[in-house]
């Protein structure tokens, strides 16, 4: 007879292991594997105490690891043994603080089709709104402080009913310690208040009655998991027009929900991975291309939804509400946009919103819970078969990023616009959710307040505040309240260099790499604003290789809202100095021309600026594109979208292009001489737009090759917001790769500024 080495073991899970059904996991295999012990969680991770037969033990380990729950992530396993002791079963032991370390919070999870099958069938949860289980449902939206328990949570106040109870304490249920559990009898009510004051509490009425009214042109305001969204019909102007006037956002596009994928390809253009990401349990935005048609069986999307460019911004329903919407609306797609003024961050308060939108709404939907943490919905798109992130915030905040060295201590406080800041906790790097421009003072003090919730969270107390150098951010000013601190150190981080680090963190590179950083406007060491940068740098240091030439911006920051001002001073600089010899873009109003002709001839307000983003702003305004912008990057994105309005794929082809000279800068003029000459000549918009972008990748395979015979680098970096151009960033990759280079560009962070902060705790963490 065998005997068996029973081994007593104690293992630490760490990783995205909490409110994602991990302890019942773990139970379900103990008893597999005929495991006695314990498990349960702690602010660090989950921990497992268990007795074994010592062959068991590897097969143990290797199925946590390839079967864990679908919206958990393991990052590490740590195994000793350890004394022995008694137990006569395995159980699921309470939760416990440790004053060591965090375990990841789960980002909100898209309710699941278990749950949706419930809400048919479970007689307590017919039609609940709010349905949701291990696997789905509301995490970080409603989380207050960890570890992750109800008493922690905004479901605090609803206490379980005797049946949810029961599921709750279940271990083999699918809702065993699924904090927000709940159903009709004890959950969270939903509410419909119309115009008239009138309010509807029963579920299947204020279902039907929202379908009605959207059916008829109504707009309303819907409470979603992290704030509220404003939606109507989307094939109905004058109700898209509605909550563009009550947004002030006249052309910006609007994101749309559609019923399912297969309503979805009626308009759009859907490949594989685009489908995977929709559908996945994340459920963000994601930006497709519009077919040129619908399909003939279906109505047209409405005229003003996206502006006229070539993509659509489309997600799937991921709340059991809008699930029970779809089941009764007569469309099959709505507008779903945040609820907010532009600039201002998403409403999350009953109050406030009832206040905010009365007015303008038809009517509000809200429910009784309390949202802790506001989230907007997360923005991506696909490039080549990559999921390339744009906003991130639901779906994916606050997953934390391993880093392979100590970040304890350290804030960083981003940039401006597209605003995001990280705290540091051991070697993980926790990047806040999208906050907006803290130019607006209710996004400012939301920066200030979330800032404190992270600290808190995460157990960070920051000894090093790392900053922009640009000295009027208002992120920079909050940091600079910190410099007479004696405990507190501040580093400033030159922008695009953060750029480039935030790249680096993300693929855990810590040495010399070519850093191509194409951007808007970003402060340079020089004092002038930055933006189309060449460096050789690692996380400490940068040197600046190449730049493009410095062009003077006629008064500053407003050449961001009237591109047509850039085009002016590029011509200005090559010497153009009659309105006859513009193009009929520049000439329509001849006294405003004049203007800026004369504060560029006696240098006014005009600081100079080597940004890629103002090239791209001056080439859209010359073709007459967009010579004034109704929102952020409205020009480059326009004169993106003329490529693809002949063709749905254009590639790079090298004898295409303009002209340029590289020497100690890079000098664009003969180029912006010969895009003068075609607009002169009418050629074709998608034409000189194709060339353009073909220059640019031109251009950065040429300075790389050069960069490379000096330094002997081989790795590029591409970063900053222009990278967000799919043209710009998919063919240059394709490119330097077949020359040999090892490419890297954001994906999982933000290559705009809301990846910032990651850049600058790295920065931090290499300095000091």
């Amino acid at each position: 007879m065998k005997l068996l080495k029973i081994k007593f073991i104690s293992i630490k899970i760490q990783g995205l292991v909490q409110g994602v059904g991990f302890r019942p996991f773990i139970y379900r295999l103990a008893k597999r594997f005929n495991v006695k012990g314990e498990v349960n969680n702690t602010s660090e991770g989950v921990f497992i105490k268990a007795i074994l037969d010592q062959n068991k033990l590897k097969y143990f380990l290797e199925a946590i690891e390839k079967e864990s729950p679908p919206a958990s992530s393991i990052f590490s396993i740590s195994c000793e043994e350890i004394e022995s002791f008694s137990a006569d079963s395995f159980k699921i032991t309470k939760s416990r603080k440790s004053k060591k370390g965090i375990t990841e919070i789960s980002p909100d999870i898209a309710v699941c089709k278990d749950c949706l099958k419930d809400m048919k069938v479970q007689k307590h949860r017919i039609n609940y709104p709010l349905t949701n289980c291990t696997n789905c449902g509301p995490r970080f939206s409603i989380i207050k402080s960890l570890p992750y328990d109800r008493a922690k949570t905004t479901m605090k106040d609803f206490p379980m009913c005797e049946k949810c109870r029961k599921e709750y304490e279940d271990v083999l249920d699918r809702r065993f310690h699924a904090q927000p559990v709940a159903c009709n009898l004890c959950g969270p009510k939903y509410k419909f208040i119309l115009k008239n004051g009138e309010e509807i509490d029963n579920i299947k009425e204020i279902v039907r009655m929202v379908a009605k009214m959207i059916n008829k042109g109504k707009v309303l305001a819907i409470k979603g998991l992290g704030g509220f969204h404003l939606v109507c019909n989307a094939f109905d102007n004058k109700a898209i027009s509605r909550i563009r006037k009550f947004k002030k956002r006249s052309k910006k596009p609007l994101a749309l929900m559609f019923k399912d994928v297969k309503k979805i390809n009626n308009y759009c253009k859907v490949n594989q991975k685009e489908e995977q990401i929709l559908t996945s349990w994340k459920r963000p935005i994601v930006l497709l291309r519009k077919k040129k048609k619908s399909n003939n069986k279906s109505p047209d999307i409405a005229s003003n939804i996206t502006g006229n460019l070539n993509t659509l911004g489309i997600m799937l329903p991921y709340m059991p509400f809008h699930h029970l919407l779809f089941r009764e609306l007569e469309v099959s797609s709505l507008v779903f946009t945040s609820g907010n003024v532009s600039g201002e961050p998403i409403i999350i308060q009953n109050k406030i919103a009832i206040s905010k939108f009365s007015k303008l709404v038809d009517g509000l939907v809200i429910y009784n819970r309390e949202i802790e943490n506001r989230l907007d919905d997360s923005v991506v798109f696909c490039d080549d078969e990559e999921e390339r992130m744009i906003r991130r915030s639901r779906g994916y905040a606050p997953r934390p990023f391993r880093m392979k060295y100590q970040v304890d201590g350290i804030l960083s406080v981003g940039a401006e616009l597209n605003s995001t800041f990280c705290v540091g906790n051991n070697k993980q790097a926790v990047p806040s959710q999208y906050m907006g421009d803290l130019k607006n003072l209710s996004t400012y003090e939301f920066f200030e307040s979330n800032i404190e919730k992270f600290k808190k969270l995460f157990k960070s107390s920051p000894q090093i505040i790392a900053h922009d150098m640009h000295p009027d951010y208002l992120s920079t000013k909050y940091a600079k309240q910190f410099e007479k601190k004696k405990d507190v150190k501040l580093l400033a981080v030159q922008h695009h260099h953060a750029h480039i680090a935030s790249c680096m963190a993300e693929y855990g590179l810590n040495e010399k790499v070519v850093g191509v950083a194409f951007d808007g406007m970003g402060y340079g060491v020089d004092g002038k604003i930055w933006g189309g940068e060449f460096f050789v740098c690692d996380l400490q240091a940068f040197e600046r290789q190449y730049h493009f030439e410095n062009i003077p911006m006629p008064g500053g920051d407003k050449v961001v809202q009237e591109p047509f001002r850039m085009s002016i001073a590029y011509l200005f600089s090559m010497g153009l100095k009659k309105i006859n010899e513009y193009p009929v873009s520049l000439q329509k109003d001849k006294q405003r021309t004049m203007k800026i002709l004369k504060m560029l001839e006696k240098d006014i307000n005009c600081p100079e600026t080597s940004s890629v983003g103002r090239l791209f702003d001056a080439v859209s305004a010359m073709t007459g594109l967009c010579t004034k912008s109704t929102f952020h990057a409205e020009a480059p994105m326009r004169l993106e979208s003329e490529l693809y309005s002949k063709e749905l794929n254009p590639r790079y082809n090298e004898k295409e292009h303009y002209d340029f000279i590289i020497s100690d800068c890079i000098s664009v003029k003969s180029m912006m001489e010969q895009i003068l000459n075609d607009v002169h000549n009418n050629v074709e918009k998608k034409e000189i737009s194709f060339k353009f972008h073909n220059t640019l990748v031109k251009m950065i395979i040429e300075v790389c090759k050069e960069i490379t015979q000096e330094n002997n680098i081989k790795k590029v970096i591409l970063s900053g917001g222009v990278f967000q151009n799919k043209f710009l960033l998919s063919n240059t990759e394709e490119e330097l790769k077949k020359l040999g280079f090892k490419v890297y560009s954001n994906k999982i962070i933000p290559s705009n500024d809301g990846g910032i902060s990651l850049g600058q705790l790295a920065v931090a963490a290499q300095n000091l």
